[in-house]
C-alpha cells in the first residue's frame, strides 16, 4: 500500500514528469519550511554542505566529469567573496550543461541538483532545487518503485543537516561575501 505522503510523487511518475517533487510535496512538509526560516548564510551551508553527497552519487555514474566539483569549489569561492559572480555563474551553467550531453535521467537530476545547490549562494530558494532534484535522482535510481524508505531517509538527512547549521553558522568561522 502507497503512503499518502508520496501520492503526489506517484500522480507525477504516471504523467512521466522529469522533476517529482515541489513545494507542495507532502513528503517535504516539514522540511520546506524549516528551510525557509533559516538565514541565507545558514542556506548556503547547508546546500554546499549536502551537495557534497549529492556530488559523490554523480562521480559514482561519472568519475570523470569535474565540472559539478568545480561547481561547488567555485560557488564556495564566490560565497567567501574570493571570486565574482560571473565566475560562479560560469561554473554552474557548466554543471548544468552536463543534462544536454547525457542520456541518463539520474545523471540529469544528479547534475540539476548540485547546480541548483550551487546557486543557493545567489538566492537562498535555490536550495530547494537541490531536494526537487535530488530526491528525484533517488527515485530514478530505485527504477520509480520501493523509493519512499531511501527519500524518507534523505530528508531526514536534510533535516539534520539544517538544524546542525541553524545552530553552528556563527561558528563556522566562514569569512562571507560583502553582499552576504
Amino acid at each position: 500500500m502507497m503512503n499518502d505522503s508520496f501520492i503526489d510523487v506517484e500522480r507525477k511518475i504516471k504523467k512521466k514528469n522529469k522533476i517529482l517533487f515541489n513545494k507542495e510535496s507532502t513528503c517535504l512538509h516539514q522540511l520546506i519550511p524549516f528551510l525557509g526560516q533559516l538565514d541565507h548564510k545558514a542556506q548556503i551551508l547547508w546546500a554546499l554542505d549536502c551537495a557534497h553527497t549529492t556530488l559523490t552519487e554523480f562521480e559514482r555514474i561519472y568519475p570523470h566529469d569535474k565540472r559539478p566539483f568545480n561547481c561547488l569549489e567555485k560557488c564556495d569561492e564566490w560565497a567567501r567573496g574570493n571570486c565574482k559572480m560571473n565566475e560562479a555563474k560560469k561554473a554552474i551553467l557548466l554543471c548544468h550543461s552536463i543534462a544536454k550531453e547525457i542520456e541518463d535521467e539520474e545523471g540529469i537530476a544528479l547534475v540539476h541538483a548540485i547546480g541548483q545547490a550551487g546557486s543557493t549562494v545567489h538566492v537562498g530558494t535555490h536550495a530547494l532545487g537541490l531536494i526537487f532534484y535530488e530526491l528525484t535522482a533517488i527515485v530514478i535510481h530505485n527504477n520509480y518503485s520501493h523509493y519512499e524508505e531511501f527519500v524518507n531517509e534523505k530528508i531526514n538527512f536534510y533535516m539534520t543537516k539544517a538544524l546542525y547549521w541553524q545552530e553552528h553558522t556563527k561558528e563556522s568561522h566562514q569569512c562571507w561575501a560583502s553582499f552576504l
